[in-house]
């Protein structure tokens, strides 16, 4: 039960951010980082929360880029919707005990 509660707790610290300069960032690498030896299964989590994390700066670079030729607005109201959707999504899935994969993001760390 415990690895369930840290396992959401990751997902969610990614909203950190928000309240936080760089707390986003470094709250859920800390969280992996020091509970993976604790709870095992937090190890997957933590490499998928990482994963989004970093893909999400790369497709915001994209983003950027693109609002030259305006498309770039709607990629980014698509990834401010992504970033508040998945990790509410994978801490549900987390808190019931579940691993879920967030779709289109970049498997880095496997």
């Amino acid at each position: 039960m415990e690895s369930r509660t840290w396992a959401m707790l990751l997902h969610l610290s990614v909203f950190l951010g928000y309240v936080i300069p760089l707390g986003g960032l470094i709250a859920p690498i800390l969280i992996w980082q020091l509970k993976k030896e604790q709870f095992p299964d937090l190890d997957q989590h933590g490499k998928m929360v990482v994963n989004f994390i970093i893909s999400m700066l790369i497709y915001s670079a994209i983003a950027f880029i693109l609002t030259f030729v305006l498309i770039g607005i709607f990629v980014g109201i698509a990834l401010m919707i992504i970033g508040v959707a998945y990790p509410i999504i994978g801490a549900i899935k987390a808190n019931n005990g579940e691993f879920w994969k967030y779709p289109l993001i970049l498997q880095l760390l496997k």
